[in-house]
């Protein structure tokens, strides 16, 4: 028997019941709000927010601002042609500094006053002047901290310009490599890493901090200005040293250079794992990051870790508080950190005291990204699996005020399926969780359709999060009822649940697969366990790709994402082969049998139900030839299917117009076969 963890989640705003569920383009057309930045005066928030240019087919950035308090309406600010992003204010707060590309279309640093209105072009001065893209930045008194792409054996940027009119010159085409990585989550190597720079005040010299590193700060794909952090006289960065064995190591580390340059001194040598997200403390005699323990598992638990700058000791501040740490901030008086963690299927803020360890949760349900600390208040942005996400505000003892507003009338005239979190007895009789999302306009005397969605990672989520590329709303929208379940494996309930799925792919969380699925048809009775498909991206079209052999009964149609179709083939074309390793207990040649337990493409003769197989073409965390290897063996099983190919899209499908292209597609199968 389920046991009801929540009663349904507050929708959006009150919408008539005939109102529309959420479409494809809908989503794909939302406003996305992102990356506060709170003034030093702590009254202003700058922020990012995310408009959709259809005929450009893409996504354009400006920089908004908004009253902390939120007496006042948020207004765009700064809107050039190309965009801006990571917008910054100044020592002073007088002005604010951005990116945007300059007349020759290289990214450099800009500076703007707060504008009354929308600044103009007249408003924009450009700060930096440098020959290649910059990449994220920090200011640093009056200098400013910028990261750039360099090849690390050249001396200046010169150097690594003329090495690439060189390249471009020669009208031989061939790159030879001599180590991986080749090519790295959408994009092929060329011997140029992210360094970190100094630039003085004219914006044209710049002094390279990390000379010869052979390393990217930040670091590649995601990395950003949280990878590094700036003191009264130097800088801090986490970087891996690459070597011969970047691919296949999870170990990066610490390192501290003085701001006018010279040799990068390894402040966290003694931890062989991950050390992220270094954060210095008000009075500049701490440093605090996050730290896993486990060389070589990029899942494991990064622990709140506390170092006096002078000694040079560490101390972890969170023991025992069973919870990964995500982002990382200082109170204002430097007693308490701040951070977020998955727990429970949400992801809450919590802040640690620093002297004694006690951890306390600041946020309740829904989903904390990005947040910023704002005298004694904290500024974040919150989401949910009925609202994307807004700014708010919180103080001690006060409710969360919302700051923004974005996409207002949109939402308000869309119907939004409800939520509910339930939990039944899975592997090993331990609590698995799980949500259910009710069709729009949810008719309690009807019976419905199920999506069945399973998760990537796999140590990942599908909790009360927004998602602009798996959003159950879109399924509920169609009229199905969505079913999600957080397998072991899955993150938020702990390390050693977390940790369960590694050499187990293919059972601990097929069990709990099933016995959610027998959970919820018990429960919940308008669900018609006859009219029902499967859907999975990533780790979710493997499971995908295993239970159309191992578990395919209950499905009319299956739909495999960038999924896992032959492990051992996994294992040698991957890029970050630290993941196959961990996950099945070495390399394909050291422990054969661990990669060909759970093979799907060694059960292909079972297969039977129709599947929708999708694929990107610079997807190399799954290549390409793992989707193509699955849509061969349907055609020539002789098995309904179809293959859908997005020669621009990597591991996901980004582009708005392709994002309404894969959704249609998908809710046009599923429609199909549960009919």
């Amino acid at each position: 028997m389920l046991k009801i963890i929540t009663a349904a989640l507050a929708i959006l705003a009150a919408a008539p019941l005939a109102a529309a569920g959420l479409t494809a383009a809908t989503l794909a057309g939302l406003e996305r709000v992102y990356d506060p930045r709170v003034s030093p005066d702590g009254h202003q928030v700058l922020y990012g927010q995310r408009t959709t240019d259809w005929d450009a087919n893409k996504g354009v950035h400006a920089v908004w601002i908004v009253d902390a308090a939120g007496r006042t309406p948020a207004r765009r600010l700064i809107a050039p042609p190309a965009g801006a992003t990571s917008a910054r204010w100044s020592t002073d707060g007088r002005s604010i500094l951005f990116i945007t590309a300059d007349p020759a279309g290289v990214d450099q640093v800009w500076r703007a006053p707060v504008c009354a209105s929308t600044c103009t072009a007249a408003d924009l001065t450009q700060i930096t002047r440098l020959p290649l893209d910059v990449g994220a930045f920090r200011v640093a008194g009056g200098r400013l901290i910028v990261a750039i792409a360099v090849f690390p054996d050249c001396a200046d940027l010169a150097c690594t310009m003329a090495r690439l009119a060189a390249r471009k010159a020669e009208p031989a085409s061939g790159i030879v490599y001599d180590k991986l990585f080749v090519r790295h989550w959408d994009s092929w190597a060329d011997g140029r890493r992210n360094h970190l720079f100094s630039v003085a005040a004219d914006g044209a010299t710049a002094t390279d901090l990390m000379p010869g590193f052979d390393g990217d700060a930040p670091s590649k794909p995601f990395g950003d200005d949280a990878d590094f952090a700036v003191t009264a006289n130097s800088v801090i960065f986490s970087a891996r040293v690459a070597g011969t064995g970047e691919p296949w190591s999870t170990n990066f580390d610490l390192f501290e250079v003085p701001l006018a340059g010279g040799t990068p001194r390894n402040l966290t040598a003694a931890n062989p794992a991950w050390d992220a997200g270094p954060v210095v403390s008000p009075d500049g005699r701490s440093l605090a990051y996050r730290a896993m323990r486990r060389p070589g598992f990029e899942a494991d638990r990064f622990a709140v870790m506390v170092m006096d700058r002078a000694s040079g000791q560490t101390r972890e501040v969170n023991v025992g508080f069973d919870r990964s740490a995500e982002g990382l901030a200082w109170s204002a008086d430097g007693r308490s950190l701040v951070f977020s963690a998955e727990d429970i299927g949400q992801r809450r803020l919590f802040a640690v005291d620093v002297a004694g360890g006690k951890v306390r949760p600041l946020t309740g349900a829904g989903a904390v990204g990005d947040f910023r600390v704002a005298g004694t208040a904290l500024i974040y942005a919150s989401e949910s699996l009925t609202a994307p996400a807004q700014l708010f505000r919180i103080s001690a003892g006060t409710a969360p005020i919302q700051l923004t507003r974005a996409n207002a009338g949109t939402l308000a005239a869309t119907t939004m399926g409800a939520p509910e979190q339930f939990t039944f007895k899975g592997w090993n009789g331990e609590t698995v969780h799980g949500y259910l999302v009710r069709p729009a306009n949810f008719d309690p005397a009807k019976r419905y359709p199920v999506a069945f969605l399973i998760h990537g990672g796999p140590q990942g989520s599908f909790g009360n999060f927004w998602s602009y590329r798996w959003n159950p709303q879109f399924y509920a929208g169609l009229g199905f009822a969505v079913v999600m379940i957080d397998f072991h494996g899955s993150t938020s309930y702990g390390q050693a649940f977390t940790d369960a799925i590694s050499e187990h792919w293919g059972d601990r969380p097929l069990e709990d697969l099933q016995k959610g699925w027998a959970a919820v048809l018990d429960r919940y009775k308008f669900l018609d366990g006859n009219r029902a498909c499967a859907l999975g991206a990533s780790y979710g079209g493997f499971m995908v790709n295993w239970i159309a052999a191992k578990w395919n009964t209950p499905w009319r149609c299956l739909v495999s994402h960038d999924g896992v179709f032959d492990n051992r083939t996994m294992g040698f074309t991957t890029e970050e082969l630290w993941f196959t390793e961990w996950e099945n207990g070495g390399a394909p040649w050291a422990n054969p049998a661990s990669y060909e337990r759970f093979n799907p493409s060694s059960h292909v003769a079972e297969w039977s139900k129709p599947m929708l197989v999708i694929h990107g073409g610079k997807d190399f965390r799954i290549p390409l030839e793992q989707g193509l290897g699955a849509f061969t063996a349907l055609q020539r099983r002789g098995i309904d299917s179809r293959f859908l190919y997005f020669g621009d899209e990597n591991h996901w499908v980004l582009k708005p117009r392709n994002s309404v292209q894969w959704h249609d597609t998908v809710g046009g199968w599923i429609t199909q076969w549960t009919k």
